[in-house]
């Protein structure tokens, strides 16, 4: 009944509770970790499953807080977050590092929700010794749950544009999610697209701007004809100007309330060649193995986060990347060069386009799962006129293969061939294409592509 008796009991009682919950929570995230990396090698030699989520899933049954525990094991953490770009851009981010010699962890097969990056973190981190870097692509819906639980250093953003309206509506939507992961972070750095006036407006303690000056063209024919008008009002209401648009609502963009597009401290003048792309900055010259300005801004965004972090070497090693599953990724299928482009809204779509070898064969791959976007309506917005010119007859497969061969019976492309089976797709063309294949998948399609054994790594 002593009061003093009483409290004391309480705190040994409460810090006995307190170590007990440690305890119970370490052996949880240690076991977890187990699990995952078996399960992990199980998949691997299995190959049910190319495992980029659903061991992340149950790891999240096994350890709630699973991301919070790996906070003390990696040093540096980078998120790279947009509509379009980020497996790029976190790709070279990631190579960039690892030929420097240090260790980093990515989620380089683009699974980009929580049980995606949970999955990726599981299955790589070693919690007998240091990492030193994570660099995490984050969708832009699950941004704000991943930095409930994981730290923050740096967040690219690469640019929005309308995409699955289905998940994110318009892209006031899209850019609060974002904004309210930012919100989570406060000493977050962050490295902003200045061409995208969405991007560039986003508040922050710490921002630092990348852009583009000017772009030139090996080859006039790159420049393409397609493009998405997007018509964006300044934040006083009035419609945006421009002095120079490169492609969407890219740009140097102003108002004549004063706001206008921001000072880059990292600014480059790009020249697309067909294979590769220059970018210069100021007396730096820096040579992509990819292809379109898309990828340009990729490339950009990644060097100057490298720079932030004072990584050397930089164009040295450039040359070596290899680019994520359908990121401009090359194959061979049936001893034939095989480009394949992931496509999945409009303006992304258009860019990819304004790429495609009219000489090639043609497969188009449309599926409307989740992952998706069930909401095909893009495809009436991209500009497939501009394909309506090929050579050769364009394969559609998929889910929405018959949406996608609509679509092309309007741009007025007269050699249409529906197979809905994607494997059945691949093999037709594989066996009576007579020149190089371009495959363009959607997101789940590309994955399918990328457990078919008949497609082969081209050395």
């Amino acid at each position: 009944r002593d009061p003093e008796m009483s409290r004391g009991l309480g705190d040994v009682y409460k810090r006995q509770h307190l170590e007990d919950y440690i305890l119970v929570g370490s052996l949880r995230f240690y076991f977890s970790l187990l699990a995952a990396k078996t399960a992990y090698r199980a998949l691997q030699l299995t190959r049910l499953s190319a495992g980029t989520s659903i061991i992340g899933r149950y790891v999240l049954k096994l350890c709630p807080d699973f991301l919070k525990q790996c906070n003390p094991y990696i040093s540096t953490k980078i998120n790279v977050t947009g509509t379009n770009g980020k497996t790029t851009t976190s790709g070279l981010i990631t190579h960039l590092i690892k030929e420097s010699g240090k260790s980093v962890i990515n989620n380089a097969m683009g699974a980009n929700m929580l049980t995606g990056v949970v999955n990726a973190v599981a299955v790589s981190l070693n919690p007998c010794e240091q990492t030193d870097f994570s660099v995490i692509e984050s969708d832009e819906a699950y941004l704000a749950k991943i930095y409930d639980q994981f730290e923050a250093d740096y967040l690219i953003v690469t640019n929005l544009f309308r995409d699955q309206l289905d998940r994110y509506g318009e892209l006031a939507t899209t850019k609060r999610l974002i904004q309210e992961g930012i919100n989570k972070k406060r000493e977050l750095k962050l490295l902003l697209n200045a061409d995208d006036p969405l991007v560039a407006s986003f508040e922050g303690r710490n921002k630092i701007y990348y852009g583009i000056e000017n772009v030139y063209y090996a080859d006039e024919s790159l420049k393409g004809k397609s493009d998405v008008e997007e018509a964006f009002n300044c934040p006083c209401g009035k419609p945006l100007e421009y002095e120079k648009k490169f492609f969407a609502q890219q740009g140097h963009y102003y108002c004549s309330c004063g706001f206008r597009r921001p000072e880059p401290k990292y600014k480059a003048d790009v020249t697309i060649h067909r294979e590769y792309s220059v970018i210069q900055i100021e007396n730096e010259s820096f040579t992509i193995p990819l292809v379109g300005l898309f990828n340009a801004y990729n490339a950009l965004a990644a060097i100057a986060l490298c720079k932030e972090l004072e990584i050397k070497d930089i164009n040295k090693h450039l040359s070596s990347f290899k680019v994520a599953f359908g990121r401009s990724e090359v194959k061979v299928l049936d001893g034939k060069k095989t480009l394949i482009q992931l496509i999945k809204n409009p303006i992304g779509a258009n860019e990819v386009l304004k790429t495609v070898d009219k000489d090639s064969n043609l497969l188009i791959i449309i599926n409307d799962n989740y992952a998706d976007g069930r909401d095909v309506s893009w495809l009436w917005d991209a500009e497939f006129e501009v394909i309506n010119n090929n050579k050769n007859e364009i394969v559609v497969s998929g889910i929405r293969a018959n949406d996608m061969a609509l679509r092309l019976k309007y741009a007025g492309v007269e050699k249409i061939k529906i197979i809905n089976d994607i494997e059945k797709a691949v093999e037709y063309i594989g066996k009576t294409a007579d020149n190089n294949i371009t495959i363009l998948p959607t997101y789940t399609a590309l994955l399918k592509l990328n457990r078919m054994r008949i497609l082969k790594k081209c050395y």
